[in-house]
């Protein structure tokens, strides 16, 4: 086994400032329950860079280290540090997931089948080079499989199951989906046309439209055209859909959702009513690209809800059957259904570089970074 661990931690001290480096750290002995893992690919998710920045100023961020131990140092408003005082002098590893190979086990049986494998992690912290994983946290995949193509089997695709799961669960039959354009989206069109199930995708962008035309997209609108709440609403006519998910959160996309919702559903009724349709209109907010306010602009009368949407605590309202299913799909589909893609390849060290934080802190769609902590 390798002498050496390198993790990347975010840590914010008394006296406003975030920084972020890479801390050597031991190389841990697994429990009877727990392998480790040789991280050899993680993906940069949106939900790591609140990890990672939390609310300081990044803008104005400066670097200083080496080459090799970059550190980023940044500003945080006193009016923001009541918000993260439980972080305060606390040393945080990044990384939600990632993937790679067993190369130690403890001593239950669960745990020395794994030896060798390809496997996928989740918890924290993988942002490093070696983890110890519980057994129940890792998702075994088939010999063959890489860890770069296993290395987003957790937030990306669950995410996506649990939409069609919740869609289901709650009496809907199509979904809208915002940013549809995304690795994410990519994968929920993938899992729609398979399943048979009818999905409206948000774009902003021409490229992003033909790109999910060409996978097979049906339902397709396009929010920075003039007609836009006019296509949505015809495209809400045909497929009844009554839920949405949307990563963007901020400004007044999910007002305009339910606005066309509701504008659908109004067709049918024969009475006019002040408190608008009866039909029920659901809208999940599971981001923040814009973390401005969410503006909501009450035109769709009573029978609406606007909730977050977390993975984690989703998955906890799932029957433990179901989600055994969902995870045995991914591993199964995780070429084709869940494949990821990576427009970036970055290690531990160029990760803290300005230029590369200025790119990936963007989180724009179609550009997706994934981090090879062995170099």
């Amino acid at each position: 086994m390798a002498e050496n661990n390198i993790q990347l931690t975010s840590t914010i001290s008394q006296d406003n400032t975030l920084t972020l480096a890479l801390q050597a750290i031991d190389i841990p002995q697994p429990g009877a329950d727990e392998v480790i893992v040789r991280i050899e690919a993680a993906p940069l998710n949106p939900s790591d860079l609140g990890v990672m920045f939390s609310v300081a100023d990044m803008a104005k961020a400066t670097q200083s280290g080496t080459e090799t131990r970059p550190v980023i140092s940044a500003d945080i408003a006193a009016k923001f540090m009541p918000s993260v005082k439980t972080r305060v002098g606390k040393a945080t590893a990044v990384g939600n997931e990632g993937a790679g190979t067993v190369i130690a086990a403890g001593s239950s049986p669960a745990a020395q089948a794994l030896m060798g494998k390809t496997v996928a992690v989740i918890g924290g912290g993988t942002f490093r080079q070696y983890i110890a994983a519980n057994v129940r946290s890792c998702l075994v995949h088939t010999d063959g499989t890489t860890a770069k193509q296993a290395a987003s089997s957790f937030v990306n695709p669950l995410t996506v199951l649990s939409m069609v799961e919740t869609m289901r669960a709650e009496g809907h039959k199509a979904i809208i989906h915002a940013a549809a354009a995304s690795n994410l989206g990519q994968m929920l069109n993938r899992v729609c046309i398979a399943d048979g199930i009818d999905l409206i995708n948000i774009v902003r962008k021409d490229e992003q439209e033909t790109l999910l035309r060409e996978m097979g997209a049906k339902y397709i609108v396009n929010s920075s055209r003039d007609s836009f709440l006019a296509d949505l609403t015809a495209a809400i006519i045909e497929t009844g859909a009554t839920i949405a998910f949307d990563p963007i959160g901020g400004g007044q996309l999910t007002s305009d959702i339910l606005s066309c919702m509701e504008v659908a559903a109004a067709r049918d009724m024969t009475e006019h009513s002040i408190y608008g349709s009866d039909i029920f209109k659901q809208v999940y907010i599971y981001g923040a690209l814009d973390r401005g306010p969410i503006t909501l602009n009450r035109s769709f009368g009573f029978a609406w809800a606007v909730s977050g949407f977390l993975l984690f605590n989703i998955l906890g309202k799932f029957s433990p059957d179901t989600v055994v299913a969902m995870r045995q799909r991914v591993a199964d589909e995780i070429t084709t259904t869940f494949a990821s893609h990576y427009t970036h390849e970055v290690t531990l060290a160029e990760v803290l570089q300005l230029r590369a934080m200025a790119a990936y802190g963007k989180q724009a769609t179609g550009e997706k970074y994934l981090i090879t902590p062995q170099g």
